[in-house]
């Protein structure tokens, strides 16, 4: 007789679930490092675990020569398999020292702790150890197509390379994002043993190029070699086969090598790429090593990406049953890692990318700009490791003894900096008709009060129609400057030798709007004033209004309002005035081919684009004191398509300095609404740095710059020759002075104010055990 048939009730909510299953069947395709690793892992991991790695090319195939490993990636590799670790630890070539040859001087730097062992050899001992664990490894075979292999596993790992088939098929769902970038690189062999990590560089008569080599076994180095495009194809390395390019790299650099021969094994010059993809898994597979992300060859960090993903795929795995969570908690775990990585790795890639434009500097300080470049080796850890080395470039920089960078004073024309650090200019929009109140003397006089050497007020405008929101101050009345002065002698006698500048500007298209934090560039509910700027366009169609081109008369007449405000800021007792032509404000629209469409004068080239802010930077010289310093601030690049470059950027440095400005404010963006800018620690100051680097001119960088250590790394590595943070000394008022207590200095440029120096020490805190 037949069960009568019921339907089912509802889940019983006190019973438990059962998890889905670990992984059981797991496909690797890519028998690099990271593939071989994560494949040896996760059998080692749960030996029931049926683990196959696929590999195109034989056992005996690879490319390159020497892999560089951290001390970080070895102690995750130690403790996740002793038995890995122990076969490394016994072929690892050691080394502490960077020897940096730049025009026949070697400079040399210690205490940065390499290994390495050749690539072969670490895949020899990653094949040992799978098959000891009872992985299976299909050499010379194809992996099956993405799909079949998703349908036959549980997991699917594509450590497949920068060239991954794996992510190209699914990449709808990963969305990679890949750049190639400008320069042409080669990987070589030299059959002996450098003595140190060693750069150098080579000014041929083509242009630079560059070497990286690094020892990598008892009697053989790493060499490679490389150049812009430029360069190579002038070269004529194009037209060379691999036994060719060996051999004119050898001629290049015969000098470090003592005249050897190079050799190459299947090596092909080559544009690096970098890849990022938006998602990293879809579905049961899952991408990691350079099929998920590149970083550049020069800080060394592909394999260690390659063999951390697969430390982080394995941990994750084993902390959830689910494998969709797993493969999202590896992502979300490791994604930050890989991205500040990634930041630091396209850092060191433009530096070397821009070579050209360091090879002048001193033999000392090249060296120290090169080993800071990626800004993961700082002044304050290079004193750690090399406190020799790094004494020598403070003393070059002329730090007296005990003074650390920062601390050095600077002079613009007739005004003396007692330190580098710059309040920057934040508007605090919360004056009333444009008059400064007992706010802006309690934010600006806690500043100035906190050590920094220069104090900036927020943007001044200089007109009523020239404001951003109704809460700005102005310098277009009498009283705006008696209520100004009253804050200028507060600094002078209450913080005496801290300046203060004041920020001169106009909001041009971006003014008519709410206070940030009632809505950000969103136009104000009611009782909007008219706009104008270089032509017009509104900040944003639909939502902000239409401006007014500026005419004939209207230039004249904003430029007078320019010169009457700087008048009345030096009626103020203001020691230094800066010109406010960025972030999209009126004279960076002129300035910006996004923003400026006029056909006049006044608009076309980028002649025509700087006459307006050069006639009123005319015009604001003339009537500002001759003894104080006036400085421009620019948005070197509009991070958009078809906006300001970096060659226009260090063209319009040399024009303001050309009409007085005695330094350029180096800032970057807001100009237009669509910029995609590349935030970053002092993400801006690369721009700064060239600026400085191609003009001479002093330069002030700005942007995401928050600890003492940037500070001095960035002025000792002559990017630049002041630096102005803003959040930061809203965190801290006396941001400069605690600095300066972190690094035990208790000299004359960082004084702490009579009443307040019993809180000089850093207080004791209480017990944390």
């Amino acid at each position: 007789m037949a069960e009568p048939v019921t339907a089912p009730g509802p889940p019983d909510p006190h019973r438990p679930r059962t998890a889905p299953p670990s992984p059981s069947r797991i496909a690797v395709v890519g028998g690099g490092p990271g593939g071989l690793y994560a494949a040896a892992l996760l059998k080692r991991r749960d030996p029931r675990r049926e683990v196959t790695v696929w590999e195109r090319n034989a056992p005996t195939d690879t490319f390159g020569f020497g892999v560089v490993l951290s001390d970080e990636t070895l102690g995750g590799i130690r403790d996740a398999d002793p038995v890995v670790y122990a076969a490394l630890d016994r072929e690892l070539v050691r080394w502490d020292d960077i020897d940096v040859v730049h025009r026949g001087h070697r400079t040399t730097s210690t205490g940065h702790a390499f290994a390495a062992l050749g690539r072969r050899r670490l895949l020899e001992l990653l094949h040992a150890r799978c098959a000891d664990l009872g992985v299976r490894l299909r050499f010379r075979a194809e992996a099956p197509p993405a799909a079949e292999l998703a349908a036959g596993h549980d997991l699917v790992v594509a450590a497949d390379g920068v060239h991954s088939r794996t992510r190209e098929t699914y990449a709808a769902h990963f969305r990679p994002r890949i750049t190639t970038h400008r320069c042409r690189y080669i990987w070589l062999a030299a059959d002996f043993a450098l003595d140190a990590f060693r750069f150098e560089t080579a000014e041929t008569g083509h242009g630079v190029a560059q070497l990286h080599a690094y020892p990598y076994a008892a009697g053989s180095s790493t060499v490679i070699v490389e150049m812009r495009e430029e360069v190579w194809r002038a070269a004529g390395l194009h037209a060379l086969d691999e036994a060719g390019s060996a051999a004119r790299c050898a001629e290049i650099f015969a000098g470090a090598l003592g005249g050897r021969r190079l050799r190459a094994n299947n090596s092909a010059w080559t544009a690096f790429r970098t890849v990022v993809n938006d998602r990293w898994s879809y579905g049961n597979t899952v991408l990691v090593g350079d099929a998920a992300h590149t970083a550049h060859f020069s800080i060394g960090s592909g394999t260690k990406l390659a063999v951390e993903d697969a430390l982080a795929l394995a941990d994750s795995l084993d902390g959830h049953r689910a494998p969709d969570e797993a493969l999202a908690a590896y992502e979300t775990g490791r994604r930050p890692v890989v991205a500040s990585i990634q930041r630091a790795a396209a850092a060191s890639l433009h530096w070397f990318e821009e070579i050209a434009r360091h090879v002048d500097r001193p033999p000392r300080r090249f060296a120290f700009d090169l080993l800071t470049r990626s800004r993961r080796v700082t002044h304050a850890n290079l004193r750690l490791r090399d406190p020799a080395f790094t004494a020598t470039v403070e003393d070059d920089f002329g730090c007296p003894p005990g003074t650390p960078p920062m601390f050095t004073p600077f002079r613009l024309r007739g005004l003396t900096l007692r330190n580098r650090i710059v309040v920057s200019p934040m508007d605090m929009y919360v004056a009333e008709d444009g008059v400064p109140g007992d706010f802006h003397l309690v934010h600006l006089g806690s500043r100035a009060l906190g050590g920094a050497g220069l104090v900036m007020t927020e943007m001044v405008c200089v007109s009523p129609g020239g404001r951003i929101t109704p809460g700005c101050t102005g310098l277009w009345t009498d009283g705006q400057a008696a209520a100004w002065r009253r804050i200028t002698d507060f600094v002078h006698t209450g913080a005496p030798g801290t300046a203060i500048g004041v920020q001169l500007g106009h909001a041009g298209r971006k003014g008519s709007t709410r206070r940030m934090w009632e809505g950000i560039d969103q136009p104000l509910p009611e009782g909007n004033w008219p706009l104008v700027a270089a032509s017009p366009l509104p900040y944003r169609p639909g939502v902000n209004q239409t401006p007014a081109a500026l005419d004939r008369a209207g230039l004249a007449a904003v430029r007078e309002e320019f010169a009457a405000a700087a008048r009345r800021a030096a009626r103020g007792g203001f020691d230094l005035l800066e010109l406010h032509a960025a972030h999209g404000y009126l004279l960076s629209g002129f300035l910006s081919p996004l923003t400026n469409h006029r056909t006049d004068a006044y608009g076309g080239d980028l002649r025509g684009r700087l006459r307006f802010p050069l006639e009123v930077l005319d015009a604001v010289r003339e009537a500002w004191p001759d003894d104080r310093p006036l400085t421009v601030r620019i948005s070197a690049t509009d991070w958009a398509g078809g906006g300001t470059s970096a060659e226009d950027a260090v063209a319009t440095a040399r024009a303001l300095a050309a009409h007085g400005a005695d330094a350029i404010d180096v800032s970057t963006g807001q100009v237009v609404p669509h910029e995609t800018p590349a935030y970053g620690r002092s993400y801006q100051t690369p721009y700064a740095h060239r600026i400085r680097n191609e003009t001479g001119i002093p330069v002030i960088a700005v942007g995401a710059i928050s600890s003492w250590d940037d500070v001095n790394s960035l002025l000792l590595a002559g990017r630049a020759d002041l630096c102005a943070l803003a959040r930061p000394h809203l965190y801290d008022p006396h941001w400069t002075l605690h600095a300066a207590a972190e690094q035990g200095y208790e000299g004359p440029a960082a004084p702490w104010p009579a009443p307040y120096r019993a809180g000089s020490r850093r207080p004791p805190t209480g017990r944390r055990d």
